[in-house]
């Protein structure tokens, strides 16, 4: 008998109220501007496409981790992106994760004028439960990062 965790969910959410303006927080979710923010981002480059409908983005991590991420979704009306993973190296453990960061204007209460976002991905089945934990702990530490980086 394997002693592997279980997972019990192959999708994750985190969110943050981020004390800045919208437009400041906004501004940052560009799959090539994420280097601009997220500090285990070594760099953030665009990727020449066979499809110029595709939007591909290297993101090249300090611990040496990159990744090819596709932009499936943007929407500057509704205010999310979603993304997903088409290549890495070293190889993922698991086939496949999409994920989506949507950010909302605060309009009132003790928040307004800040923005909440929301960060969720959903795995594919094969995903492990370290898997789900260390996207959950990676979400976490880039919401934080983010807003650091809207508050300047």
């Amino acid at each position: 008998m394997s002693n592997a965790r279980i997972p019990t969910s192959t999708s994750v959410s985190e969110s943050a109220v981020i004390e800045a303006p919208f437009s400041a927080v906004w501004h940052l979710l560009k799959l090539h501007d994420f280097d601009k923010f997220w500090s285990k981002l070594e760099k953030s480059e665009a990727v020449e496409s066979a499809s110029p409908e595709t939007d591909v983005v290297k993101w090249t991590f300090k611990d040496g981790t990159v990744l090819d991420v596709k932009q499936e979704e943007h929407s500057a009306i509704d205010h999310y992106i979603t993304y997903s993973v088409i290549s890495s190296q070293p190889a993922l453990s698991y086939t496949s994760v999409v994920s989506t960061i949507r950010a909302y204007p605060v309009t009132s209460g003790k928040h307004e004028g800040h923005t909440f976002v929301t960060w969720t991905g959903n795995f594919s089945s094969d995903a492990d439960a370290g898997v789900i934990e260390d996207a959950k702990f990676k979400r976490r530490e880039a919401l934080a990062d983010l807003a650091k980086a809207a508050a300047k």
